[in-house]
């Protein structure tokens, strides 16, 4: 099955809003005038007159099946370049309206470069609108590995933004004042896919990270994670908390992986006087969740969705914090641009256990699932909350959205997912390589036909 083409929409929309100037475009006149060939040829009955109609065909020299092939590549060509240019610019071809979401101008001298690492993907993406709308110039370098263009697609051609597509592993030669190191897959299954690359992002790829830092005179900030603590015995969980990490588990490869990453962090700030800032993130949801993460949010949400048993490892009894999205790039636009240089929790302390939180989502999308509990996967932490006694003293952050408010529009993300994907299938805990959605049929419909069961 051939992948969908991207701008097939969007190159249906372009086509419907320049009908009215269609005389207009460069490519009128030479498509015309084929069609014109094609219609005289149709006109000319072989058996007629066929030293007319083979003069005729000698002229255009191309059987009659290729000219009309050839006509309906060029234009469906041109009108998909057209439509890319679209995107690309963030303008309407009808109208010249700009389409970019709103930015702040900065007086010379304010707007900073910043580059945000991983800058496609969930959490990076949602900085990146914050960073953008507040006037810097940004450049996202990402491998795509877990990133889609589709998150930031709405930034593409714009001047202060810049798309790079590489890999962290490999070193970079830019220019900028701050670094927002985010690349690094965050769910369990997809870093687990391949755990020596996970490694070489956490150790080189911060090591290549904190190099240009040095050799720029940037600030830096990783955003390292609540999985350093590992199996928690210390509860809540503060930044003084060593953890409880089983350095040859399944989950190692993240876990020490970020760990080391902390320490060169702190490496360079003590020998190379760069200035680091290290933000431990819990849980987090919301819009642009990878739909085939695997992690709790997102799996709940499509199978509750969907009418699919909700799937517990486990008892249920484990406890997770959930913080929005939103609540968490305030969280790292504060540490970044605060004076303070130790690690940071930066998580909602609202906790809840599996199961409960699995019948707020089955409340919430009115679901019939039944809830269904399977064999706990192994290093899986009991207990997860944090301390943010740091962060509410040393940066001024505390999250704001409520878990309910963010989960209703987390809900509505993913069901706009369903309706132009079909159907999701959740990714269980196994090591997964991240899936592109394929059309499986008709969200609506089999919603309505579960209702008529």
């Amino acid at each position: 099955m051939k992948p969908q083409n991207p701008y097939i929409k969007k190159t249906t929309f372009a086509m419907q809003g320049s009908l009215a100037t269609i005389h207009r475009q460069p490519w009128f006149i030479p498509v015309a005038i084929l069609l014109c060939i094609i219609v005289l040829l149709q006109m000319i009955p072989a058996s007629h007159d066929e030293n007319l109609s083979s003069m005729a065909h000698s002229v255009v020299n191309i059987p009659m099946d290729e000219l009309r092939a050839l006509i309906n590549k060029e234009v469906n060509q041109v009108m998909l370049e057209s439509s890319k240019a679209d995107i690309i610019r963030g303008i309407s071809g009808a109208s010249g309206t700009s389409k970019y979401p709103p930015v702040k101008k900065l007086p010379e001298g304010q707007s900073l470069r910043i580059l945000v690492t991983g800058g496609s993907g969930f959490v990076g993406s949602h900085l990146v609108d914050r960073l953008m709308g507040a006037g810097h110039h940004v450049i996202v370098l990402d491998n795509m590995f877990t990133g889609r263009q589709r998150n930031i697609i709405q930034w593409l051609g714009h001047p202060n933004f810049q798309l790079i597509i590489h890999d962290v592993i490999e070193p970079i030669m830019l220019e900028v004042d701050q670094i927002y190191h985010l690349a690094c897959p965050a769910s369990p299954p997809h870093y687990q896919y391949n755990p020596i690359k996970t490694i070489k992002t956490s150790t080189e790829g911060t090591l290549n990270m904190l190099g240009l830092a040095k050799r720029v005179q940037a600030r830096m900030l990783l955003t390292s994670t609540s999985e350093v603590y590992g199996d928690p015995e210390v509860h809540p969980q503060k930044e003084t908390y060593w953890g409880n990490v089983n350095p040859i588990g399944p989950r190692a490869c993240y876990d020490e992986g970020k760990r080391v990453a902390e320490t060169m962090m702190y490496a360079y700030e003590t020998q190379a006087n760069v200035e680091v800032r290290v933000a431990r993130i819990f849980n987090t949801f919301g819009p642009r969740m990878h739909p085939n993460d695997g992690r709790v949010v997102s799996n709940f949400i499509i199978q509750a969705l969907q009418g699919k048993d909700i799937t517990i490892y486990g008892n249920g009894q484990q406890t997770r914090s959930f913080q929005f999205v939103d609540d968490l790039v305030e969280g790292l636009i504060r540490l970044m641009n605060g004076e303070y240089s130790q690690p940071v929790n930066i998580g909602n302390p609202d906790e809840y256990t599996v199961k409960d939180f699995a019948d707020l989502i089955k409340g919430i999308t009115n679901s019939n699932s039944s809830i269904k509990m399977l064999p706990a996967t192994k290093d899986d932490p009991r207990q997860r909350k944090p301390d943010i006694t740091t962060a509410k003293e040393k940066i001024g952050w505390q999250p704001r959205v409520p878990v309910r408010e963010g989960l209703i529009k987390t809900i509505e993300y993913f069901r706009k997912e369903l309706e132009e994907s079909g159907e999701i299938v959740p990714t269980g805990p196994s090591a997964s390589k991240p899936q592109q959605h394929k059309q499986k049929g008709n969200y609506r419909e089999r919603k309505q036909k579960r209702g008529r069961m």
